[in-house]
């Protein structure tokens, strides 16, 4: 039987946290996505990373959260404008574990005290599962070019409840 893990911590995105971010964000898409796209697919998606400047600038242009477990970085979402979510990703190691949920409950609660009457989202394919558990409905099947690979995803979105914290 595996030793339960403690719930997440969240904490803002520090500049030195980029690093580890971008490894995240590959490692989570060579480990978690590979039933959904090709390993062309994943490459060309996990290259976005590559240039760790313009990564980390990306994720300071949004409002970044990173979820810990006892003090280091498994996870982090952003929330681009009051509501979007650009990005959420969890190490593999740490997947299914609580990690998703606890920043897509910070986001949504974030999202609500900026005025937000809805969140929005491109899930992966890998990701559209997550999304819709958590109420999001899928707007529509989009196609996007990243590299020499096209890549699918479903725009979802989700109405926030009316004054209280999603």
């Amino acid at each position: 039987m595996g030793q339960s893990l403690p719930k997440p911590a969240l904490r803002p995105m520090l500049p030195t946290d980029v690093p580890v971010l971008a490894a995240i964000f590959i490692a989570s898409i060579e480990k978690l996505t590979g039933d959904d796209y090709s390993e062309a697919q994943q490459s060309a998606w996990a290259a976005a990373a590559d240039d760790e400047h313009k990564f980390g600038a990306r994720l300071a242009r949004q409002l970044t959260l990173v979820a810990t477990l006892r003090a280091s970085p498994v996870g982090f979402a952003s929330l681009k404008g009051a509501d979007h979510i650009d990005m959420l990703y969890v190490h593999p190691g740490a997947a299914r574990h609580g990690v998703a949920t606890t920043l897509c409950d910070a986001l949504e609660k974030l999202a609500g005290a900026r005025g937000a009457t809805a969140l929005t989202v491109e899930a992966s394919d890998t990701a559209e599962r997550f999304f819709a558990k958590r109420g999001y409905v899928a707007m529509q099947r989009n196609s996007v070019t990243i590299g020499d690979e096209w890549l699918a995803n479903t725009s979802m979105k989700k109405i926030l409840a009316a004054g209280s914290s999603a």
